[in-house]
């Protein structure tokens, strides 16, 4: 009997503790990198990694650019356009816009199988996915982002959020962060972004591989039009 027992104490312990461990331990890791990042800033990030490395299977010798600058040093400009184009009410939610996720979702179930066409993440959540995780989709790989969102909403203030974010989202093939991606473009630093540049630059977030090769899609221009009308009404943190 006691055998019988310790056997099924033995199995619970590998199957259901040891997991149970490794998660913990796993969150405890993102918890303490995000806390050292509140004052210490990012270098390279697990997506830019994956990237370079991706880039690096045709040219061994590719690597990513990217420039750290000061929250100070960024335009308005891009600012008030990036949360204009990508998430409005970043100064108020908590890390997750909830009804933008749901009005994301209730869009796309209505287009053909696959063609996603809207995203609900918040500025927040990208950070989270750029900072630490794979671009693959999973709802494991979702829920992990969830978790990681929240950890830097309660360690981070919102203004800290978005400097790390203007410094580490991709702009283009190997392009990122607002500096990189001002020079690469426009041939002049983040902080002296007009609003035409700035709005085109922040439209290009969804897709920036995609309208770096195709600078004069129609979509874009358009779309840069509208975030223009929108970027006075922009709540900067």
């Amino acid at each position: 009997m006691i055998k019988k027992l310790f056997g099924r104490f033995t199995w619970i312990k590998w199957f259901i503790i040891v997991p149970i461990a490794i998660f913990l331990a796993v969150q405890l890791y993102f918890f303490v990198q995000i806390w050292w990042w509140v004052d210490h800033n990012p270098t390279m990030t697990a997506f830019m990694r994956e990237q370079q490395a991706a880039m690096q299977e045709k040219d061994p010798k590719a690597r990513v650019q990217q420039q750290w600058v000061d929250y100070q040093s960024i335009s308005s400009n891009l600012k008030r356009a990036v949360i204009a184009s990508e998430d409005a009410n970043f100064a108020e939610h908590e890390g997750v816009d909830w009804e933008a996720m749901q009005k994301a979702y209730e869009h796309n179930q209505e287009k053909k199988k696959g063609k996603k066409i809207h995203g609900g993440s918040t500025i927040t959540q990208q950070l989270a996915k750029n900072l630490f995780l794979s671009g693959s989709r999973s709802y494991l790989r979702k829920g992990q982002e969830l978790i990681i969102t929240y950890m830097l909403e309660m360690l981070m203030d919102k203004r800290r959020i978005f400097e790390i974010y203007l410094n580490v989202a991709e702009f283009g093939r190997g392009i990122y962060g607002a500096e990189a991606a001002a020079r690469h473009y426009y041939r002049v630093p983040a902080s002296k972004l007009g609003p035409e540049q700035a709005a085109r630059l922040a439209v290009m977030l969804p897709r920036p591989k995609y309208f770096d090769a195709h600078r004069e899609s129609a979509y874009l221009a358009r779309r840069t039009g509208i975030i223009m009308q929108r970027m006075n009404s922009a709540e900067l943190p």
